[in-house]
């Protein structure tokens, strides 16, 4: 199965960086010295959020369209892609 999430991301005042939320995702963030790393560590989250919620049994939200989502000044939005491959249970 395949997930997209946009990821909002908005650059640290003091350095390079960048804080990452997802905003369909409670609690979903992430953080990283530049935005290669911050990308990377948003697609980690993102993907062990959507794991944790399989294995409860619980639900996967839907994708919130970027048009209809307000950003801070200087944030912008980036779409998180991850794949996620489900095995038959060996019970």
């Amino acid at each position: 199965m395949t997930f997209t999430y946009p990821a909002v991301l908005t650059p640290h005042k003091d350095d390079k960086g960048y804080h990452v939320t997802v905003p369909d995702l409670e609690c979903c963030e992430a953080d990283g010295p530049d935005l290669e790393d911050a990308l990377e560590a948003a697609r980690d989250a993102v993907y062990n959020w959507i794991m944790v919620e399989l294995e409860d049994n619980g639900d996967i939200p839907g994708q919130t369209h970027a048009e209809d989502m307000e950003l801070a000044e200087g944030s912008f939005i980036r779409n998180i892609r991850v794949h996620v491959k489900l095995l038959p249970d060996n019970d």
